[in-house]
């Protein structure tokens, strides 16, 4: 339902004031002062080959192994810093847990999970002794499906991702350990992400996305700002070119970070994304990565050749001071400089290993010691994040949860133990995945190691036993998709297919389809059993050609959800757990309809500058280009079912605070870390009843949605773009009043002209419901002047 053309009212003005995030702590910005005059201090008694040091990342220090590295300045008690990925666990160790991957979480729509799973992880990298979290990550958002990486971030909408990296870098950064928040910015495809070298030795440049002004701070800044806002250590800068420069030698978008937004931290760039010196310094590069690699080979541009350009005056001694000060800010922010654990030494080799394999000739500088095992408690989180952040998206005449079924069936490649071992290696050595593999997580940086692993299987298999039932396993597709069920005797009461997408860092999806067969694999076991359940474990959007089937009774989006996996499918197949997930993106129902496509070849292979990729849609991606477009979803933004119903009042109440507003935010309260202090002060607050009309206890998500007035508003205005959510539990029977605080920025565009954030003329649609297609409740309100 759309309300866009609902009576509009001017409130009341409510004289109330509102804290933004009450419920999350936020670090004082006094605390950015004293440790800024900190670093200034410790800066002051470096010489300039020092300062190089701490702006030019290293692997030669032999007793930081750690994926990245700043050398000690012993003279002055600095033991240096290390850098390790990734978002989802500490990679390329062992003793570490696998944590949902940033979709899994965004699914869960649930604020303080999101943080819960980010102090888990800042214990566990603090415990390793890296003092660098590289993440949380929300580029790329998603603006393509096939989109290699989209998996490690929070989804295509800039609010839900917003809040995501928000409470993600409160939670990392609460343990002391710096976050990290990547990629800034229109990193969205994997395909020619950085420069190639062709036969003929040309060098062919990165791809340059080319977004205009007010989209880059609507859509793709909009979750850099939270993550600025929230307190972020380090922001890294991406491989890709914006609008024909280098992201991390731009400086038009480092200035929006720097100055815009306030950041005081420092940029860092993203694994040899730097592609110069005197550029990059000038434009507001701080830290260049992995710099004077003695492993691996690769260029370095800071290093010697920075300190060249202080010397020749190329780049200022001012800048070089900024630069070093800005990386030892956060040092002392978080109180790095004392009593901070030691780098794990058994993270080293096992980085080798990992690069080389047993009994190469690469020689080991590390020997082969036991890992520090850092796990705790962390598997009950992970288990509860990854149910949370299930997606219950079909459930024919209360199919689930299971009760009476004593015989199960189980099938598909994506159920038992990986056959490949403990992990989905690095960057670019598998495109599809491995065949028989249950997928908990993707690949690239961004994977971990199972030390421990929770399969489908066994899970499922310990807690059938426990009824006094029976499982029987068929995990070959192909032996699934061609009906090949002989071993399969009596019928099983429920079909539990397990279904997979696998997507990793250095390639984008060859498709949206899930793999192995998958389609033909369905259809063939609902032609065999009436109650067929399919699972699927993906990055994000995957096409359901089968989900109208009549004898697939229920379909759960089970996403990455870290290495309790099993435990927590069962523990919404059997109801111990509300299924509570929602989408965070939009299922489409053919691959067409989703938006725009990957640019995967140019014509010009020889020309440097050929790949280019025009941001022509603007902000329409996702739920916003279904609006637009009047395309019908399979599944929508937003959309997920519960064992349970709600419902919802007809109407909002509105109350503006301090209103009637003015359409620009007050400079003259000042800037801080996010941007204009104004811009995050909370100008509306909306409330409206919600009621569990079922028989069970259950988790309702009611979402806010606002829609700007088209007729007062630049041409590509969205149609509607969610503004506010909360997860609440509800009994049977009962109802809560829910209430969303607006900022002065949610319900503001980006003037191009003004520079500067607008509220608009006229009536502002506030639309309330429990996805981006059932709006259920309404308000029409005036808010300027």
């Amino acid at each position: 339902m759309h309300f866009l053309g609902a009576r509009c009212f001017v409130p009341i003005i409510a004289l109330l004031q509102f804290t933004l995030g009450a419920a999350l702590p936020r670090r004082s910005p006094y605390s950015w002062f004293n440790a800024s005059e900190k670093a200034v201090y410790f800066v002051s008694q470096l010489n300039n080959t020092e300062k190089i040091g701490l702006v030019t990342g290293s692997y030669s220090s032999p007793n930081l192994p750690c994926v990245g590295t700043i050398g000690a300045i012993k003279r002055l008690g600095f033991k240096g810093l290390c850098l390790s990925d990734g978002p989802s666990g500490y990679a390329r160790s062992d003793g570490t847990s696998v944590f949902p991957s940033g979709i899994t979480t965004a699914a869960t729509w649930d604020k303080s999970l999101m943080y819960d799973r980010a102090v888990a992880l800042g214990v566990e990298f603090r415990a390793k002794g890296a003092h660098v979290h590289l993440g949380p990550s929300t580029g790329p958002m998603g603006r393509n499906a096939r989109g290699g990486r989209n998996w490690e971030g929070f989804g295509p909408d800039p609010y839900l991702a917003g809040v995501a990296i928000n409470a993600s870098v409160l939670g990392i950064q609460s343990v002391g350990v710096q976050a990290c928040s990547k990629h800034y910015v229109g990193n969205e495809q994997e395909t020619q992400r950085t420069s190639t070298v062709v036969s003929n030795g040309i060098v062919v440049e990165a791809i340059s996305s080319n977004i205009d002004d007010r989209t880059l701070h609507e859509l793709y800044v909009w979750p850099f700002a939270n993550a600025v806002q929230a307190g972020t250590s380090a922001v890294m800068c991406a491989y890709n070119r914006v609008n024909g420069s280098y992201s991390c030698a731009s400086s038009d978008i480092l200035n929006i970070l720097k100055d815009e937004l306030a950041f005081a931290g420092y940029v860092m760039s993203d694994w040899y994304a730097t592609h110069s010196t005197v550029d990059s310094a000038n434009a507001g590069l701080d830290m260049e990565m992995p710099g004077n690699v003695s492993i691996v080979a690769g260029p370095s541009y800071f290093g010697t050749l920075l300190l060249e350009a202080i010397n020749d005056a190329f780049v200022s001694e001012d800048r070089l001071d900024d630069m070093a000060k800005r990386v030892m800010t956060p040092y002392f922010l978080l109180g790095q400089d004392e009593d901070y654990p030691s780098v794990d030494p058994a993270s080293g080799g096992l980085f080798l290993t990992y690069q080389y394999g047993h009994g190469s000739s690469m020689p080991s500088i590390y020997a082969e010691v036991n890992a520090r095992d850092v796990r705790a408690d962390h598997a009950k989180i992970i288990r509860e994040v990854g149910a949370a952040g299930t997606v219950l998206l079909k459930n024919v005449n209360g199919t689930l949860p299971l009760t009476n079924e004593t015989n199960i069936g189980l099938f598909g490649n994506d159920v038992p133990y990986p056959a490949i071992g403990s992990a989905f290696l690095d960057i670019g050595q598998q495109t599809e995945g491995f065949e028989m593999v249950t997928l908990d997580i993707g690949g690239g940086s961004g994977t971990a190691r199972h030390t421990s692993l929770v399969t489908p299987f066994k899970a499922i298999q310990d807690h059938v036993d426990s009824l006094g039932g029976r499982v029987q396993p068929l995990f070959d597709n192909e032996k699934v998709a061609e009906g090949l069920f002989r071993t399969i005797y009596p019928t099983p009461d429920a079909c539990l297919i397990f279904l997979k997408a696998f997507a990793t860092e250095g390639h984008d999806r060859l498709s949206l389809d899930l793999q192995w067969n998958a389609t033909m694999a369905v259809e063939s076991t609902a032609a065999m059993c009436s109650n067929t359940i399919v699972i699927t474990h993906g990055p994000g959007v995957t096409l359901m050609p089968w989900a109208d089937n009549e004898n697939v009774t229920a379909i759960l989006a089970a996403h990455y959800p870290g290495e309790e996996s099993g435990n927590s499918i069962v523990d919404i197949l059997w109801g111990d757990v509300e299924p509570s997930g929602r989408l965070p993106y939009t299922i489409p129902k053919t691959a067409s309809d989703y938006g725009p496509p990957i640019v995967e070849s140019v014509e010009m292979e020889t020309d440097p500058n050929a790949w280019q990729v025009d941001f022509v849609e603007g902000q329409l991606i996702d739920y916003r280009h279904f609006d637009a477009n009047g395309i019908e979803p399979l599944y929508d933004f937003g959309f997920g079912l519960s064992y349970t119903t709600f419902r919802m009042e007809d109407s909002l109440n509105v109350n503006v605070v301090g209103g009637p507003l003015p359409a620009l935010a007050d400079e003259s309260k000042g800037i801080a870390p996010g941007g204009l202090k104004d811009l995050w002060n909370t100008v509306a607050v909306v409330t409206v009843e919600v009621t569990n009309s079922g028989h069970r206890s259950g988790y309702a998500v009611p979402q806010l949605y606002i829609s700007l007035p088209q007729s007062t508003t630049p041409k590509g205005t969205p149609l509607k773009v969610l503004r506010g959510f909360e997860k609440i539990r509800l009994k049977a029977g009962e109802t809560k009043r829910v209430k969303f605080e607006l900022m002065r920025r949610d319900l503001s565009y980006w003037g191009v002209d003004e520079k500067q954030w607008v509220i608009p003329a006229g009536c502002i649609q506030f639309m309330a419901g429990f996805s981006s297609r059932d709006l259920r409740s309404k308000a029409a309100v005036v808010l300027l002047e």
